[in-house]
């Protein structure tokens, strides 16, 4: 089967078309024949081409995608460990001070003299204090000043009969 494929020759035409010929291949303007061989050649080269370039751009998403499904499986398991750990961080630094209140409860049973006692209570609570500052904690001083949302807590809600209150 062959294909007819028809140039578009404007000029040729409008010279054929003034003139008034008689005869009718004038008047039309030329066919190429063209083998349907080299048409469907030509149309699936490029058609593989694109078959291939597609599938080489499907490959790299894939693989892109599932890159980025690793990467946020990953990340989310890092910070589960940060977690974990960081408490154990926090947990760890404050058992001796635990064993430091086991003692002085110990103490406080078999003591009379109540001056020592109070003084190994304050050592403890300064021994905590300066641990919860090392984790990164840190005080807010918040006695005469007025309630902040975010810095404080509001417990319960007491009934004031001033205003100024």
């Amino acid at each position: 089967m062959k294909l007819f494929k028809r140039r578009k020759m404007k000029k040729e035409n409008e010279i054929i078309s003034n003139e008034e010929s008689s005869n009718p291949e004038e008047i039309m303007p030329k066919q190429e024949v063209i083998d349907e061989t080299s048409v469907s050649e030509e149309i699936q080269n490029p058609l593989e081409l694109l078959k291939e370039e597609l599938s080489v751009a499907n490959d790299k998403y894939l693989r892109l995608y599932s890159d980025f499904e690793n990467y946020k499986r990953r990340l989310a398991k890092e910070r589960i460990e940060l977690i974990k750990t960081a408490g154990a961080d926090v947990i760890t630094s404050l058992l001796p001070i635990i064993d430091d209140f086991e003692r002085a409860m110990k103490a406080q049973e078999n003591t009379s003299d109540v001056t020592a006692l109070k003084e190994g209570i304050q050592l403890i609570f300064q021994k905590l204090n300066n641990t919860l500052t090392q984790q990164g904690l840190t005080a807010i001083e918040s006695i005469n000043k007025p309630f902040d949302t975010d810095l404080h807590e509001a417990i319960t809600s007491i009934p004031a009969d001033d205003d100024k209150k």
